[in-house]
């Protein structure tokens, strides 16, 4: 009677401590699976911690070899078959026969014949690659044409002959052409002269054989032109690194002072603004007052406060649907800086004004207006000041030049009623340069501008000193 182990070995399924019980139908029934689970089993291999999917893809290991796979390509391929090689699609026609044969070119004139395997079904015709030679089509003349459109003191007939001539050889390939120009025979020219006695030909022949009522596109050389650009790459070409350097410092020094120049500019708008917000400002108000001393009292109370449009502070207007607090109107907006919100709030402690009163709405209107008027003179006294300063400076500078000038009047000053000396032509046009620098300058701090005053004094005794 066949046991347990019997079955089992009959079937090929694993024994192990299970071989002396009794097989089940379970057993039997998922044989196959556990047989598949098992070859799997034995054939994978787990990819090392740390390494790519796609260089563990590349792998050419045992496991290739099992699973019947190909080994990776060496070159890579445009296939959808991934990293394996495309075999050899066979089929069932006949194979077109090939033949070595002979073939001639017809780009060569020298007769050359060559020999290329080929198919039978394509002999007698003409090489496949003679359409990709392409050449100039160089004008040909006539002894007639020339003599009467084409002769030039300059050049001889022969000359043009030779240089038309190696035109066609060399497919206009002018630098070439000027290495192999008989320059022993004729006269010795250059590349420019070459280019521009063929395209002047070309141009005269294109307008005489033109069709009569039609514009002919021609092309002129401009010889000199072409000079002059080879020239100036020749002494580019030819610069010290001195001049490199030299020229590189020359460039950043323009940038700085356009970079200057545009800051000044700025400054000098935002100044403008400031004063025209500060007129409309005033303007504003007025109007308002004298409209508000004609409105009668009963209509105050029905209509609400119109609120102006503030030059010093825009605050945001709250349009949006839903519920708001009027509180929210009071909060500075974010373009204000921390230097005007620091100033604001001084100015209210120093005058006693709480930061936060109570949102009414003649309050909030009357707070915003205020808040917006302090940053207003907040940037205006900035502005002046800065202007004093430049202005203080100038001032410094004049009393310089009026001292260094008063020891000695040379010709060409005048004298004030009040006994002052005036500079002369030339101490003004020397201010005149040094106020030139200063626009384009950087900002003049006190240090520099010692220095610029020292200077300016120094150079104008030494005018003075002069016989």
């Amino acid at each position: 009677m066949a046991t347990g182990a019997d079955v089992r070995d009959i079937l090929e399924l694993g024994g192990g401590d299970n071989d002396a019980g009794p097989i089940s139908k379970k057993d039997i029934i998922n044989s196959d699976k556990k047989k598949a689970k098992k070859a799997t089993e034995t054939l994978t291999f787990k990819r090392p911690e740390g390494m790519h999917r796609e260089v563990y893809a590349l792998l050419y290991s045992d496991k290739n070899l099992l699973s019947c796979r190909d080994a990776p390509p060496l070159l890579p391929s445009d296939t959808t078959q991934g990293y394996r090689t495309v075999k050899a699609k066979l089929g069932c026609k006949r194979v077109r026969p090939w033949k070595w044969m002979p073939f001639t070119n017809p780009a060569r004139r020298d007769g050359a014949i060559f020999h290329h395997w080929r198919r039978v079904a394509e002999e007698g015709k003409d090489y496949p690659f003679a359409r990709f030679n392409k050449t100039v089509q160089v004008p040909v003349y006539s002894e007639q044409e020339y003599q009467m459109y084409l002769h030039d003191d300059g050049w001889t007939k022969a000359e043009t002959d030779h240089l038309f001539d190696l035109c066609k050889r060399f497919d206009l390939r002018f630098i070439v052409i000027h290495d192999r120009y008989d320059h022993q025979q004729y006269r010795k020219r250059s590349v420019e002269d070459l280019k521009e006695r063929y395209y002047n030909i070309c141009g005269k022949l294109t307008k005489v054989r033109a069709v009569t009522g039609s514009e002919p596109k021609i092309y002129i050389f401009d010889a000199g032109h072409e000079r002059r650009r080879k020239e100036q790459l020749e002494r580019l070409f030819n610069r010290t690194p001195e001049q490199v350097a030299e020229e590189e410092y020359l460039i950043q020094e323009l940038r700085k002072i356009e970079t200057r120049k545009k800051e000044r500019e700025k400054k000098a708008q935002d100044l403008q603004k400031l004063i025209t917000a500060a007129d409309t400002t005033t303007e504003m108000r007025r109007a308002e007052r004298k409209a508000t001393k004609k409105k009668l009292p009963q209509k105050r109370e029905t209509e609400k406060p119109t609120v102006p449009e503030t030059a010093g502070i825009k605050f945001p207007d709250f349009k949006s649907a839903g519920v708001t607090l009027r509180s929210q109107r009071m909060k500075l907006p974010s373009s204000v800086g921390q230097k005007k919100i620091k100033a604001i709030e001084q100015i209210l402690t120093e005058q006693g004004v709480d930061l936060n009163p109570m949102p009414t709405e003649d309050i909030v209107q009357m707070f915003n207006e205020l808040r917006s008027d302090l940053v207003l003179v907040y940037e205006l006294k900035q502005a002046h000041a800065n202007c004093e300063y430049e202005q203080q400076m100038l001032r410094h500078r004049y009393d310089a030049l009026l001292k260094a000038g008063g020891a000695a009047t040379p010709q060409g000053e005048g004298v004030t009623p009040d006994g002052q000396v005036w500079p002369g032509a030339d101490d003004i046009k020397t201010e005149a340069k040094e106020q030139i620098i200063d626009v384009v300058g950087a900002p003049l701090t006190p240090n520099s501008r010692k220095r610029r005053e020292s200077a300016s004094s120094s150079s104008s005794i030494k005018k003075v000193k002069k016989p």
